[in-house]
């Protein structure tokens, strides 16, 4: 236990200057400046979390933006029977909480951390303030939200028109792509096949039948929670035309 605790601990640790260099690579602040940025640094703060824990939770109040400063999380809407349905995944840079920020209302999703992850979160009055003082920001605010319609108007119509095999390679290209190592192609961000599983709308065993397929087509190589994508273009194909 007193590990955990220290560990949690050495996630808060965080030198200012490493919280603006993460928040410049943020296309969102980068309207504002670098004396913006550094008044956001200043006016937010820094929270870690350990692997399983939730950052936030589904209809809790919206009163924060997030920052990914390292490590990655996930994005879980839960119906109202109970089951789960990973929206998003994201890693260092990655911004969530800007929909209830903006329009007040409660969660409508949850946040939970992979691995070991720091956030910077920015209060709901310190965001709408900087926006009355630097109005471009609400135009990369609107872009933000498009493409997050974008995107799952992109998901819902992947469950339409892929099977269970293209959407489960589309989401290891898009995983690859965002998280993996560019050098050697490889997906090592301890996602379970649980986790793809609920990204696509599917369950573990189907998943474990299409993953099986793919390792026997010798499109990738899974080792562990490891997966090698030795195909990039075969893989594509699995995705439709």
């Amino acid at each position: 236990m007193a590990a955990h605790r220290s560990d949690a601990r050495s996630l808060l640790r965080r030198d200012p200057e490493q919280v603006v260099d993460v928040l410049s690579a943020v296309p969102l602040f980068h309207v504002i400046g670098d004396e913006g940025i550094l008044a956001v640094a200043r006016a937010g703060r820094t929270a870690g979390y350990l692997r399983g824990q939730i950052i936030c939770c589904q209809g809790d109040p919206g009163d924060h933006l997030y920052v990914v400063l390292d490590g990655l999380v996930e994005v879980v809407f839960t119906t109202e029977h109970g089951d789960e349905v990973v929206l998003n995944t994201m890693g260092k840079n990655g911004v969530f909480g800007e929909l209830a920020v903006l329009d007040g209302s409660p969660r409508s999703a949850s946040v939970v951390a992979l691995e070991p992850t720091s956030v910077f979160m920015l209060s709901r009055n310190a965001l709408l303030e900087l926006m009355r003082t630097h109005p471009s920001l609400v135009d990369e605010l609107l872009r933000m939200l498009g493409q997050l319609v974008r995107r799952l108007t992109e998901q819902a119509g992947d469950r339409v028109s892929l099977d269970l095999t293209g959407r489960l390679a589309k989401l290891l290209l898009e995983l690859m792509a965002k998280h993996g190592k560019s050098d050697d192609l490889v997906l090592d961000r301890g996602l379970t096949q649980s986790d793809l599983a609920a990204m696509i709308g599917a369950s573990r065993p189907a998943v474990n039948r299409a993953l099986q397929s793919l390792i026997a087509r010798g499109l990738v190589i899974v080792d562990g929670h490891a997966i090698l994508i030795r195909d990039v273009e075969a893989l594509r194909k699995c995705t439709g035309p």
